[in-house]
Parts: C-alpha cells; structure tokens; sequence
C-alpha cells in the first residue's frame, strides 16, 4: 500500500518571508455529536462550491464578519435559515456605493480631485482611531447610529434586545452591512441566542432544550489568530517554535532568536478602523531596507531581544487602556488576555516606525 503523505521538499534560502496571513485558520466549536450529524457542514473559509441553499434548512452559527455576508445572500432561496448567536456585533451602515459616472469624468479630467478623495477617506478613517485607543466616548455618537440603523430593520421588541451588544463599540470587530439586520427580519430567519449543546442526525439542540430541525451547518466561527498553528511549523535558534515567541515580535515583521525571518501581518499590525494594505505597505517596504542593510553587513540578521522586549512593553501599557482592554472577550485576544492582534494607533506611526530598518535594533553577522 502506498504512504498517501506528500513527499517531503527541502528549500534552502537566505530569508524566510511568512506571508500566510492571520484570517487563515479556521476554528471550529468542539460540540458533542458533531460527527454524527448527517447533513452538509462547512467553515466560511472552506465554503463547497457545489453547495447550493435552494430549499435547505441551514444553520448559521456565529454572527461576525463572515455570518453577516452568507446570512443576506442564502436567506432569499433557503427554506429555513437559524442564526446562533453567541454575541450581538455592532453592524453599521455600509458607505460602499458605485462612483458616478460624473465623478469617473472629474478623475480623470482632474486627477488630483481622485488623490483628494483618497486623502478623505484615509484621514477620515483615521479619525476613529483617536475614539478607540484614547477617547472611546467619542464612539457613543456611532453607538446611537448603529442603533437608529438597527432599529429602522428590526420591529420586534425581543430580537431588538437580542441584537443590542452589551459592550463598548468597538470592542469587537465593527461590522459594515446594510442587509444583514433585514435578513433577520424575514419571515424564513429565527435567531437563537441559546449556547448549543448538541448536535443530532438532522437538529442542532439549544440549552433550553429546543431541538431546531437543519440539514446544514454553516460555521462563521471565526480562525486561529494568535494561536495559528503554523506558528508551531517555523522554528529558530535552537528548535525554538514561533508560537513561544510570537508575543516578542518586533514591529510586526521581525523576531529575536528567527534570524533572517520576516512576517507580514504578524503580531499588533491588524486595525480596527483602516485598511492592512497600509501595514502590509510598510513592512515591504521595511524588509526591503532590511535585506539591503543585511547584505551589506554581512548577509545575517536578528534582532535584539531588549528592543524587542521594550517594544512588546510599549504595546501592553497602551492596549488596555483602548476600547479593545474594556472587558470584552475577542479574538483580538490571546488565552493569556493579552491583545496581540491589533496596532494601538495611527498608521502613519507604523509607516514611520517601519519606515528605516535601523541597524542599532539588530545584531548582524556573516552567514554561516
């Protein structure tokens, strides 16, 4: 019989470079009878293709980034959609609209009215950056939004309180959609707030002992962020795994005892109010400087762990006075409750930051 496991490949190289991502992994509820479940079940992140919601019972569990996007798109041909819900999010209005044929002609007549728009938007998304790191009152404002929002879909008194998060804006992940409370709102949606216990041949069981007939399962659960396990699969100096050190990243990029290793989104880049193109833009640009000082300086790199340390020391005095450090649970957040998910400020600081690889950060040597 022939061993199924692919064959093992070898690559030498002077850098490693870890582009994989953080959304990657996907996490999944471990809930008893789940192998017994005869239906279709499938993570957003690793959708069937062939799958189609015409006429099914499908059960949706988890209400974050991914949920708010099937939920809308499957509820107009699904017999029945059931939404699990373990925590109400925050879902805003969505601002995404086509640009007018008006404003296509201005761009391209006048191009720096394209860049001002540009500049809009990117200061404006800035401009929340100063309600979650320093001033969360400032977010009450788009509190009473997201509830004029909520409201203008959902009439009924019970699913309103249902829906209304009991933390800071913020918080958790800030969701955009204009059709996701209305696809709550139909007559074929239920939501069900009830932690489930089991799951049976054709059912999903609540805690309050209802029994809710499916023949799909859906899990918008989420992935392993901090915990990713390729952070087990990258070790350094002395067999030392990633996953021990990913907390001592410096910037995001580099890390004590993973010479000649850089990470792209790696620990405290995500952002909660702008785009990661932005993070991924400067680490580029920083590896870039990084692989030219290296070879210059003898073709080996790593930094050193007091900067390191200092560095990861700045990051934990701030985040929890943030709207992210305010009590709720996350996945921003390690099991130790550490956030080392997200940048605590602005982008142009971490374009500044990221903007030199400084050779006084780093130990440098030949290769060897």
């Amino acid at each position: 019989m022939s061993d199924p496991r692919p064959e093992e490949v070898t690559f030498a190289a002077r850098y490693l470079i870890a582009g994989v991502g953080a959304l990657v992994e996907p996490s999944l509820p471990d809930i008893p009878g789940i192998e017994a479940f005869e239906g279709t079940i499938m993570h957003s992140a690793r959708w069937n293709q062939s799958w189609q919601a015409t006429g099914r019972r499908v059960a949706v569990v988890g209400t974050g980034a991914s949920a708010i996007q099937i939920v809308p798109s499957i509820q107009p041909d699904a017999e029945q959609v059931t939404v699990f819900q373990r925590t109400a999010p925050f879902v805003m209005p969505h601002t995404n609209r086509p640009v007018r044929p008006w404003a296509k002609a201005l761009y391209r007549t006048v191009p720096a009215t394209q860049r001002a728009a540009r500049l809009s938007i990117y200061w404006g998304r800035e401009l929340f950056c100063l309600g979650f790191t320093r001033y969360p009152k400032i977010l009450k404002r788009a509190e009473a939004l997201w509830r004029r929002h909520m409201e203008r879909a959902i009439s009924d008194p019970v699913m309103r309180a249902q829906l209304t998060p009991a933390y800071d804006l913020g918080c958790k992940r800030v969701l955009p959609s204009n059709d996701y409370y209305p696809a709550l709102a139909k007559p074929n949606v239920s939501l069900v707030t009830e932690k489930i216990i089991e799951f049976r041949r054709d059912a999903v069981v609540t805690a309050d002992g209802g029994e809710h007939p499916v023949d799909t399962v859906i899990f918008a659960t989420g992935f392993h962020v901090t915990d990713n396990p390729m952070f087990g699969k990258i070790t350094g100096v002395n067999g030392r795994a990633l996953a021990e050190s990913f907390g001592q990243t410096y910037l995001g990029t580099v890390v004590p005892g993973f010479p000649n290793y850089f990470q792209l989104t790696g620990a405290n880049t995500g952002l909660g109010h702008s785009s990661m193109l932005l993070m991924i833009e400067s680490q580029l640009s920083y590896l870039a400087d990084g692989i030219a000082k290296t070879q210059a300086a003898g073709g080996r790199f790593e930094v050193r762990p007091d900067v390191a340390a200092a560095y990861n020391a700045e990051l934990q005095r701030k985040l929890p006075k943030t709207v992210w450090g305010s009590g709720c649970s996350s996945w921003y957040l390690d099991a130790e409750g550490r956030n080392l998910t997200l940048w605590p400020g602005f982008t142009f600081d971490f374009r500044r930051r990221t903007r030199a690889f400084r050779t006084d950060d780093f130990v440098f040597s030949a290769d060897g």
